[in-house]
């Protein structure tokens, strides 16, 4: 399995409309993209951020689904001009040692063919994880 969770805080200014809409497509996501195996969207607890969200995918493939699907290209769309500060990580039982590598091409080559992704993401006061665009951790 590989978990995939974010941890979003919102910025100051961010209307709660378009926030709830974000947290709605998040759930979406869980809901409508058939790698996904289980999923949870909800308040961020015991730190800085708001909101989170974690999605389970069973391996590689479902994670590489997950990530290029085009309901998850809109949630980025929508919500990411309303974070201020986002971290990305995975988390796998896979005993693969090539999976992190597999984990980071996958979020290199989603990068690579979408500079307007890139740009959502370098509109944030921060992003740290799963293989930021420019080489980042």
């Amino acid at each position: 399995m590989i978990h995939h969770q974010i941890r979003l805080a919102m910025r100051p200014d961010a209307p709660q409309d378009k926030v709830d809409e974000a947290l709605d497509m998040l759930r979406r996501m869980g809901r409508e993209i058939d790698a996904v195996v289980y999923w949870t969207v909800g308040r961020d607890v015991g730190g800085d951020f708001d909101y989170g969200a974690m999605f389970a995918v069973k391996d590689i493939e479902g994670y590489r689904a997950y990530m290029h699907a085009p309901l998850h290209r809109q949630v980025d769309e929508i919500g990411l001009p309303l974070v201020r500060n986002m971290v990305s990580h995975d988390l796998t039982d896979d005993e693969d040692p090539a999976t992190g590598d597999l984990i980071r091409q996958i979020h290199a080559e989603r990068f690579a063919g979408d500079p307007a992704l890139v740009a959502l993401i370098e509109g944030l006061g921060s992003y740290e994880g799963s293989s930021a665009p420019g080489g980042g951790s």
